[in-house]
């Protein structure tokens, strides 16, 4: 088991203008035209937090929901796709759980195209807690794709520890092991260690990484928006 120190990877508008790298943005959607969005997409909460989704699917009721980190916004935030424009909301956070850092998206149906491949990264299921020794890769708003060892469980429960990048704007990332979802990103494993600079260059602090297994199964023991999530299985590929 694996100690460390949190600190989380969500970020503010103002933070945001001081990051040299961000993914630039589309033109606004015409009011009757859905937005395409999956698993690495980012997101804006209440116009001001950018984090990142970490999977869009349906819960056993068939609500269209989706994740991100608790850290970025609680029930009732109202969230809009970056690629559509902060004010342009496309749904509305409705649960979570701030000790496993997970929040419940409801997505309105009329403004969403849900997709399993978002630029390359493929979410194709559900699968195990990694073991030590996996190859996790994850897809943020900021640092992009990467992929990195599997350490092994954090000292908390529910957290996995992992050598991805991350930075400011991926909280909630999704994390798979051969495309297989198995977690979000929650934040750095130490602020001692230095974060990634750039995701090719390994000396960087680890990962933190909630378990979607663990997430999913407090969902289903207190039966909340999202319990029974399945990841949509879209043929058709996100915005390359």
């Amino acid at each position: 088991m694996i100690t460390r120190r949190r600190m989380r990877y969500s970020a503010g508008a103002a933070a945001m203008a001081l990051v040299a790298v961000l993914p630039a943005h589309a033109a606004l959607a015409a009011p009757d035209e859905r937005v395409a969005i999956g698993g690495g997409a980012g997101i804006v909460i209440d116009g001001e937090t950018y984090c990142t989704l970490t999977a869009i699917g349906n819960d056993k009721t068939g609500a269209l929901v989706g994740f991100t980190s608790a850290h970025c916004g609680g029930p009732g935030a109202q969230v809009a796709a970056e690629t559509a424009g902060a004010t342009d909301v496309i749904g509305t956070m409705v649960a979570g759980n701030d000790g496993l850092d997970y929040a419940v998206i409801r997505f309105d149906p009329a403004k969403v195209t849900p997709v399993s491949n978002w630029r390359g990264f493929v979410i194709n299921g559900m699968g195990p807690d990694p073991a030590f020794g996996q190859v996790a890769c994850k897809l943020g708003r900021t640092t992009g794709y990467s992929c990195g060892v599997v350490w092994g469980p954090g000292d908390e429960p529910g957290t996995i520890v992992n050598q991805v990048c991350g930075r400011p704007g991926d909280s909630g990332a999704p994390v798979t092991v051969n495309n297989k979802l198995v977690g979000m990103i929650h934040g750095a494993f130490s602020d001692a260690i230095p974060t990634c600079i750039i995701k090719y260059i390994p000396l960087h602090t680890p990962a933190v990484t909630m378990s979607m297994n663990s997430i999913l199964a407090d969902l289903a023991a207190k039966d909340r928006p999202g319990a029974g999530f399945v990841p949509i299985a879209s043929p058709t590929p996100g915005p390359a």
